[in-house]
């Protein structure tokens, strides 16, 4: 498998203090599953946001599809973003907007006619159980289920990567294995997957997941197979 995703020797540093983030050097294989896990405060939403592009390192080199994304010119960025569907742990949901609205955004930012999006929004609502709250507002729902339309957004556009920081962090266990099943289902289309918890229990929902662990912004892999994944090309 070739990469889709490549960090070398990249670090983070917020202001002057020392450095979120040290050294990182990994692939992540196009269509994989990964599971990131460490302690609170190791620099895992850090990571992430490197990741999905929302914070640029201060040293070091990002690869996303092929591209430097770390001198990309910022008027490209807003396409790469698009191939990459985000779950954020504070959710970021639209309070304006209906259930469905927030869910059929990604479809037409990305310019889907009309026609073609209430069908795949109606599946995403029944698919995480709230068929029946389309049009309720965010604030109406409980945080459970503001999560789980958070990761409806998130899947619908059937992103080339898939990001999500803590997404069962705020349901049932019922409800947790049932968020990973469409996560692992969206992984064997083809997109490739990379899951933040601290939930040890979800790694043996997904057998063949590679786990990634940060200790103190540091990345531990005593194997090597972030950095040169099995059947990797080239």
């Amino acid at each position: 498998m070739a990469n889709i995703v490549q960090f070398e020797n990249v670090g983070l540093r917020y202001g002057t203090g020392q450095e979120t983030l040290s050294d990182l050097s990994f692939n992540l294989a196009s269509g994989a599953f990964y599971f990131l896990t460490g302690a609170s405060g190791a620099g895992k939403t850090s990571l992430l946001k490197l990741l999905y592009l929302a914070q640029r390192p201060s040293r070091g080199i990002i690869r996303l599809f092929g591209e430097d994304a770390v001198t990309m010119p910022r008027g490209r960025l807003p396409g790469f973003r698009r191939r990459i569907g985000v779950v954020f742990q504070d959710f970021r949901l639209i309070p304006h907007l209906s259930i469905a609205d927030n869910i059929a955004l990604p479809l037409r930012v990305a310019g889907v006619p009309e026609a073609d999006v209430s069908g795949p929004v109606s599946e995403m609502l029944a698919w995480v159980g709230l068929g029946d709250r389309g049009a309720a507002r965010p604030a109406t729902l409980s945080g459970g289920e503001q999560q789980r339309v958070a990761i409806a957004r998130a899947v619908i556009g059937r992103p080339e990567i898939l990001v999500a920081d803590e997404p069962t962090g705020n349901v049932d266990p019922e409800m947790a294995d049932r968020l990973l099943l469409l996560f692992d289902s969206l992984n064997r289309l083809g997109t490739t997957v990379l899951v933040a918890t601290h939930d040890l229990h979800l790694l043996s929902r997904v057998p063949d997941a590679q786990m990634m662990r940060l200790d103190k912004g540091r990345l531990q892999d005593p194997t090597g197979a972030l950095l040169h994944p099995p059947g990797r090309q080239g």
